[in-house]
C-alpha cells in the first residue's frame, strides 16, 4: 500500500485495533501521517506489539485501554486521549464482539444477541453520542462505523439472523446520526464481507470457504488492507462531500 500522508497529524482513534481489520487500519492510519490509538479491552500484548510495528516505521502510536460496552470507561478513553492530544479528528467504531471462535463459539444465542447488542450496537452508539461532543466542540471530525455488507440483504443462519439485525441497525443509526450532527462532523458506514480474519483460519471448512468463494464475482475473500484503504479514504479529505453513507468491501457479492 502506498501512503501519501493523507492524515498527516490528525488525532485517530481505532477501537478493538489490536487485531484483524482494526490492527490494519492502525497501521495504514499511521503510514499516513496519523497519531494513532490504538484501543483494546483485553489484548494488551497484542495492542502493544500494534504500536511497536507502528513506531518501527517512524509512526505515532499509543495503546489504551477501555472496555466500550462501558459507559464509564468510554468516558475514560475520551478523557485520557483530550488530555494527551487535546483533540480527536477520526474515530472508527471497529470493536466487535466475538460470538464465532473461542469461547464466543461456545455462547448460547441468547448470550450472544447479549453481546453483540452490548458491544456492536450499544457500544457503538455510545461512542458514537461521546465522541461526536467533542467533535462538535472542536468544530470538526469524522467517525466510521463498522457494518456488514449481508446487514439488509440478508443470510441465512441463527448466527447471521443475529449479526444482521445488529449490524442493520449501526446503518440506521449512522444515517441519522451523520444528518444530527452535520455539518461539522462527517459519520459514514464500512460493510466488510468475507474478510480473512480469524474466522476464516479457525472455522471454516475447505467446502464452505469454496461455496463462499463462488458466490463472490471477484472471486476471492477480502483481507484487513482492503478495509483499511476504505478506512483511509473515508477519513481523508478525498471523501469531504460524503456523509451518511454505507461502503460495502465485499467483493461484489450485494
Amino acid at each position: 500500500m502506498q501512503y501519501m500522508a493523507r492524515l498527516e497529524d490528525k488525532v485517530t482513534v481505532i477501537t478493538g485495533a489490536s487485531s484483524g481489520i482494526g490492527r490494519a487500519i492502525a497501521l495504514a492510519y499511521a503510514g499516513e501521517g496519523a497519531r494513532v490509538i490504538v484501543n483494546y479491552n483485553k489484548s494488551e500484548g497484542r495492542a502493544q506489539d500494534v504500536v511497536k510495528e507502528i513506531q518501527g516505521f517512524s509512526g505515532q502510536a499509543v495503546a489504551i485501554q477501555a472496555d466500550i460496552a462501558d459507559p464509564d470507561s468510554i468516558r475514560n478513553l475520551l478523557d485520557a486521549i483530550i488530555t494527551g492530544f487535546g483533540r480527536i479528528d477520526v474515530w472508527v467504531n471497529n470493536a466487535g464482539a466475538d460470538i464465532l471462535t473461542g469461547s464466543g463459539a461456545g455462547l448460547t444465542d441468547r448470550q450472544k444477541l447479549d453481546k453483540l447488542v452490548d458491544v456492536d450496537l450499544r457500544g457503538t452508539i455510545q461512542c458514537c453520542w461521546a465522541v461526536a461532543e467533542v467533535m462538535q466542540r472542536q468544530g470538526g471530525g469524522v467517525i466510521i462505523n463498522m457494518s456488514w455488507d449481508q446487514a439488509v440483504h440478508g443470510y441465512q443462519g441463527t448466527n447471521p439472523q443475529m449479526f444482521s439485525t445488529v449490524k442493520a441497525g449501526i446503518q440506521a443509526f449512522s444515517k441519522s446520526l451523520a444528518k444530527t450532527v452535520a455539518p461539522a462532523v462527517r459519520v459514514n458506514v464500512l460493510a466488510p464481507g468475507w474478510i480473512a480474519t480469524a474466522f476464516v483460519r479457525e472455522v471454516m471448512d475447505e467446502d464452505y470457504y469454496s461455496e463462499r468463494i463462488a458466490e463472490i464475482p471477484l472471486k476471492r475473500f477480502g483481507v484487513p488492507d482492503d478495509v483499511a484503504g476504505a478506512a483511509v479514504f473515508l477519513a481523508s479529505e478525498d471523501s469531504a462531500y460524503i456523509t451518511g453513507a454505507v461502503l460495502n468491501i465485499g467483493g461484489g457479492v450485494v
